[in-house]
């Protein structure tokens, strides 16, 4: 059996962190249903592959909330975060004798390799690159999976505020103005921002050191 693991919403500044696990027999039907990186299909095709990928591969996905990954970076890096939650995808989702392939998160691949290895309660053969969501479709597939549940999330926190954040990530303008809006309303941070990354503290330091005209 070949496994795939990915994750999205890595670096946003809003939502959560999504990852997710396929394993197959083998990758010939996701090569015949044509997954890509997510990031080279559009939102409509993201969403049909979604439910083909679903309807005949084994797959686990997991939200990590921007909640959580605060609390989390208390005591590890983002880099470590990546490695447990991918190390406890593919201990639930793959066998002693699977191969799993996973987008290195850490510009060493042979690091991260080793750092979920040690974490595996299986004896799973991990395989790390670069660019794995471009290279094997089963890692495609993940990354569709995570992308997929990932903007489902934001629509849904968007629907909840009744604004339109955007896509959550610091260089999006929409989200930008979000922040700002919502600080110099409130006083604080929204709910599902990730209160540790800098774009937050840079924002709310503004407000709190400037006045609303400068801000």
């Amino acid at each position: 059996m070949i496994c795939g693991v990915d994750e999205a919403g890595r670096g946003p500044v809003m939502g959560p962190m999504v990852v997710a696990g396929v394993r197959v027999h083998d990758q010939g039907k996701l090569i015949e249903i044509e997954v890509k990186d997510s990031k080279r299909l559009s939102s409509k095709r993201r969403d049909e592959l979604e439910e083909k990928i679903k309807d005949f591969c084994e797959f686990t996905v997991r939200v990590v909330s921007a909640e959580d990954i605060d609390s989390l970076r208390k005591s590890m890096t983002l880099n470590a975060l990546e490695v447990y939650v991918f190390a406890n995808i593919i201990d639930e989702l793959c066998g002693d004798k699977d191969t799993c392939y996973v987008d290195s998160a850490s510009t060493d691949e042979k690091k991260f390799k080793n750092e979920i290895e040690k974490r595996l309660k299986k004896r799973t053969k991990v395989v790390s690159e670069h660019g794995a969501d471009d290279e094997y479709p089963v890692v495609s597939a993940a990354s569709i999976l995570a992308k997929v549940e990932r903007d489902r999330r934001i629509h849904e926190i968007s629907k909840e505020l009744d604004r339109d954040i955007g896509s959550g990530y610091p260089s999006d303008p929409k989200t930008r103005d979000f922040l700002k809006d919502w600080i110099s309303e409130h006083g604080s941070l929204p709910p599902y921002t990730r209160k540790s990354w800098e774009t937050s503290r840079d924002l709310l330091n503004k407000f709190k050191t400037r006045s609303l005209d400068e801000f």
